[in-house]
């Protein structure tokens, strides 16, 4: 498959496992999950066909591993990211002394004086490496990186969780336990 392709099935199962599964027709079961003989129904239904293998290749050549199969290979979901009432079933989890966030200049100014908030998602998203702070970044504009202070923040009691692509989740991150990187 080519990577048009793969990169509009991808960005199509983002927006219905994340954000509107109503939109073709699905319901997330509490944890997130989806039949996956029910998603590729609901999508060829809805105009978005693709087969099981190309589904298939959608999730192990992400190169964000935006979506998991569980252990049957019959159901798929979001790693994370929603926008929806999910229980991802994240355990608390240690993090490094120091993670990252990358943001885009315009925002600094707001961040900096009320932190890191989650908005419409469950979680902040917080990388482990400089190089996908930077690219996540550069989505939204010229690219800040921000360094987070983990072990003050569990010292004020905020917890971390990973998701199963590696993503660092927290529920915020106060302003007095971040500065700019770069």
């Amino acid at each position: 498959m080519d990577e048009k392709r793969k990169t509009k099935i991808s960005r199509f199962l983002s927006l219905v496992l994340r954000h509107r599964p109503e939109e073709i027709g699905l319901t997330l079961e509490a944890n997130g999950w989806v039949p996956v003989e029910k998603l590729i129904k609901a999508c060829a239904d809805n105009g978005r066909k693709f087969t099981l293998a190309e589904l298939r290749e959608v999730v192990e050549t992400n190169d964000k591993k935006r979506f998991s199969f569980d252990e049957t290979g019959r159901k798929i979901r979001a790693s994370q990211g929603h926008s929806l009432a999910v229980g991802l079933e994240f355990e608390e989890q240690t993090p490094p002394e120091i993670l990252y966030h990358g943001t885009a200049e315009k925002n600094l100014g707001v961040i900096l004086r009320d932190g890191l908030k989650k908005m419409a998602r469950h979680h902040v998203h917080l990388s482990a490496d400089t190089e996908t702070a930077r690219a996540v970044g550069a989505r939204y504009g010229k690219p800040v990186i921000l360094q987070i202070d983990t072990g003050k923040m569990r010292a004020a009691g905020f917890k971390f969780y990973v998701s199963a692509n590696g993503v660092w989740l927290a529920d915020a991150v106060p302003p007095e336990c971040l500065k700019v990187y770069e």
